[in-house]
Order: C-alpha cells, then structure tokens, then sequence
C-alpha cells in the first residue's frame, strides 16, 4: 500500500501555480529577473539534448551503440538534475518514494514554496518533453525501428516519471491525479460557460 507523506515546509509563501494561468502584471517584471538562471537551463539543457541526439544521431554518428548510450547518460542526468536540484530551486518541490521496514512503498512530498519567476519555464519543459518521448515511441512502433524502441522507452519512463512525482507533489497528496485532472477540467468548462453567458447578456 502505497502512503503519502506531504510535508510543507514553508507556509508563508504563496503557492506555485502548476499552469501559471492568472498572473497579475506586477509578477511580470520578475519573469524578465530569473532568480537561478544555471538551473533554468541545466532543466531544459540534458531533455533537450536528449530529444535532440535522438533526431540527429544518425548524421553525426553510425554506431548505434555510442548514440544510445550518449541517449540515456543524457536522460539520466536530466532525471537526476530535474528531481534533485531544478524542483526545488524553480518552484520549491521535492518528492521521492522510499521503502520501509515493512516493505511499503511510501511517497514523500515535501514542498518549500518559492517565487514563481521561473515555474512557466519548469512546468513547460517538464511537460512537452516527455509528450514528444511519447510521440517517439509511436513512431518508432509504427515504423518497425524495434532497435530504437528501448532507448525511447528509457526516455518515457525516465521524463514521465519525473513529470508524474512533480504533478502529484504538487497536488499535494490529498487527491488522485484523475480527480485533480476532472477537477481542473470542470473549472475550465464552468469558465467558459460564465465567459459566454456574460457576452449574451
């Protein structure tokens, strides 16, 4: 059974929006400031890298075996950095999932609120990588490349697991991430339907 230990560290500062939808204009002039500008772009740097290894190995390099290995070490770090230092720096939010004595999987949650200066570019690279580790996998599939198929695999596993402990950091523990999704979804839905009732009226 798995358990969740959510632990606020700081319960000062404001929360760290996970979309950054509604940000008022005084919040945009510290977008220009980043306060960690090596961990914005050690974030994005090893996923990028990867994805970008991935597409171009075959013109730099014909061993198959030096471009999957360049592949993972590269997700690796990305995996490593990503869960480690940028979390906590960008947007205050660490998670790990450790076995007791008992042999029980238990998440722990911890979260130090920070500003959100730079939690658009963690939220942004922390998700539209792994969707493109996804699309990978489809298209490796689909194209019989059976060779590639376990260093995209690696990519998936790796960058969503990533994405999955900061989501449900972030949500807190307090509920499953299909209830945060509906929930998300449902005030999206009831926003549109007040935006058009007001414009009829």
């Amino acid at each position: 059974m798995s358990l969740i230990n959510c632990v606020p560290q700081d319960d000062n500062d404001e929360d760290v929006s996970l979309f950054d939808a509604e940000e008022d204009s005084g919040q945009k002039s510290k977008k220009s400031n980043l306060k960690h500008p090596v961990a914005s772009f050690f974030h994005l740097f090893f996923r990028v890298t990867a994805i970008c290894a991935y597409l171009l190995c075959g013109f730099w390099s014909s061993s198959f075996i030096a471009c999957m290995v360049t592949i993972i070490l590269l997700l690796s770090c990305d995996f490593w950095t990503v869960k480690n230092i940028t979390g906590r720096l960008m947007v205050g939010l660490r998670w790990w999932n450790q076995v007791d004595d008992n042999g029980e999987n238990h998440w722990v949650l911890r979260k130090q609120q920070t500003g959100n200066s730079e939690s658009r570019i963690f939220w942004l690279g922390l998700v539209v990588c792994p969707v493109l580790w996804v699309v990978f996998f489809f298209s490796t599939l689909f194209s019989f490349e059976i060779k590639w198929l376990a260093v995209v695999i690696m990519g998936v596993v790796l960058q969503g697991a990533n994405l999955y402990g900061y989501v449900r950091c972030k949500a807190g523990g307090k509920t499953s991430l299909k209830n945060m999704a509906t929930n998300y979804l449902g005030r999206q839905f009831s926003q549109t339907g007040a935006v058009s009732k007001t414009e009829e009226m």
